[in-house]
């Protein structure tokens, strides 16, 4: 997100930094034991992202804190991370104004939460990217002045002509075995449907092979680290999209399936509230509810053929609602207002 942002920004003529810090490296002997049990992957190679920028991006030493040398004035100053607001929050009034980029309310199991959390309390200016996580800045925070940019879709990649169902019906799912990803939730839910539907096809994708704890449905079709090009075609392949989440920030595979024309079936989680309108351009159920996210895939399941290709067209015609063009210029007037400028 931040590298479009960044280079949105830039073609509207606006003087952008990006500052990243340097990912550690890995140990030999960590690098030996994820060979051996399969799970290697190099560093993660930001520059891809940011290569566009040029010399607007900086790396940095893996260090912290930040220092005011490692920033360059500016008008507003934008923290990513919660880690890093404590440092943007430290900076000196010719940084420019203060600014929090909340993509998510990272109070996570494995972070230190009285830290973490604390950092919602900064005295920064919040923009954030679903509904649900403007509410909780005001509930729990007490800030009820937060922006709201919400993520878009690449629609000259995730996009597909209009379709009938397929014959027999067929449902896709990320493959993610991280507990907040509700990977049990979304399997439990296809087992509820498959009672009904016997004939179900279940198409997913996912980073690393399946693991013994999560074995998907028989019958299967696994796409491991499929291409950019082919996630949308899988997309397409399939008449629902089943989303189990327990928590998102926002949840770009939404916009994603909605884009390639297939209904969602979700929990109320991350954005999922805000794009689908349930009966019409999907289907919602509470987290956790795997009965009920069951009950609602088959419903979307067992749509007629016209019934069907109104809720592809109601889908599709959501997401192509959420432009990058229209993002940046969003989090441009947002940014604009916390610079102080009319």
């Amino acid at each position: 997100m931040t590298a479009i942002y960044a280079r949105k920004l830039l073609d509207r003529g606006h003087d952008v930094t990006v500052v990243g810090r340097r990912p550690k490296a890995v140990s030999a002997r960590r690098e030996l034991l994820s060979r051996l049990r399969g799970t290697w992957k190099p560093l993660p190679e930001r520059d891809l992202y940011f290569r566009a920028l040029g010399d607007r991006f900086r790396w940095l030493d893996y260090k912290f804190p930040l220092e005011p040398s490692d920033v360059p004035d500016a008008d507003v100053i934008v923290a990513t991370w919660w880690r890093t607001a404590f440092e943007v929050a430290a900076m000196p009034p010719e940084k420019g104004e203060k600014a929090y980029f909340v993509q998510h309310h990272e109070v996570h199991d494995h972070l230190p939460h009285d830290i973490s959390a604390g950092s919602y309390f900064l005295p920064l200016k919040k923009i954030t990217i679903a509904g649900w996580l403007v509410d909780t800045m005001a509930e729990l925070y007490g800030d009820t002045h937060v922006g709201l940019v919400p993520n878009a879709v690449d629609t000259g990649q995730f996009n597909a002509p209009a379709r009938e169902k397929n014959p027999r019906p067929r449902v896709g799912l990320m493959y993610s075995p991280i507990t907040f990803k509700g990977l049990d939730v979304m399997l439990e839910a296809i087992r509820v449907a498959r009672a009904r539907l016997p004939d179900l096809e279940v198409i997913a994708f996912g980073k690393r092979d399946p693991e013994p704890g999560f074995p998907l449905p028989a019958g299967t079709s696994y796409h491991r680290s499929p291409s950019q090009e082919e996630i949308p075609r899988l997309y397409a392949a399939c008449d629902a999209w089943l989303f189990g989440s327990r928590s998102e920030g926002f949840g770009l595979p939404l916009l994603e399936a909605m884009a390639c024309r297939t209904p969602v079936v979700a929990t109320r989680s991350g954005a999922a509230p805000d794009l689908i309108e349930p009966g019409v351009s999907g289907y919602l159920a509470d987290i956790d509810d795997a009965e009920g996210l069951g009950a609602r895939l088959i419903e979307a399941l067992s749509l007629s053929p016209e019934a069907w290709r109104a809720m592809s067209a109601a889908a599709h015609a959501r997401a192509h609602e959420y432009t990058w063009d229209d993002a940046a210029e969003a989090f441009e007037a947002e940014l604009e207002k916390i610079a102080g400028h009319p």
